[in-house]
């Protein structure tokens, strides 16, 4: 049988759990739109960024299952377990969310979640 300080120290625990597990889902729900700022070619590379646009074009890499978008003529780089949960079409209407980076000298934005993008339908 547990004793009483352990008992005491048991219920903290979850109860600082559940704290972190509720901030971590109130800051994706809701924090993201606050610290996020609107994707401009002025942008450092780091920075999370929120891109809206029309889908126009989008490719497979040659080494898997990765897809790239081009959305307001910016490169979106998808990973292969980000890709594999979507299904995206030319045209369609998106936002969002992701962290720019240069790669090969050119800037995209990676996307680093299927929760981070959403069809505007």
């Amino acid at each position: 049988m547990l004793e009483r300080q352990e008992k005491a120290a048991l219920i903290t625990l979850v109860c600082v759990v559940g704290i972190v597990l509720a901030a971590h889902l109130l800051f994706d729900a809701v924090g993201r739109p606050l610290v996020a700022e609107p994707y401009s070619p002025e942008v450092p590379d780091g920075a999370l960024v929120l891109l809206e646009g029309s889908i126009e074009g989008i490719a497979k890499t040659s080494t898997g299952g990765h897809l790239i978008l081009t959305v307001n003529g910016t490169a979106v780089f998808l990973p292969e377990n980000v890709a594999a949960g979507l299904e995206l079409h030319e045209n369609e209407n998106i936002t969002l969310y992701g962290v720019v980076q240069t790669y090969r000298g050119k800037r995209e934005v990676v996307v680093s979640s299927s929760g981070d993008i959403r069809v505007l339908r």
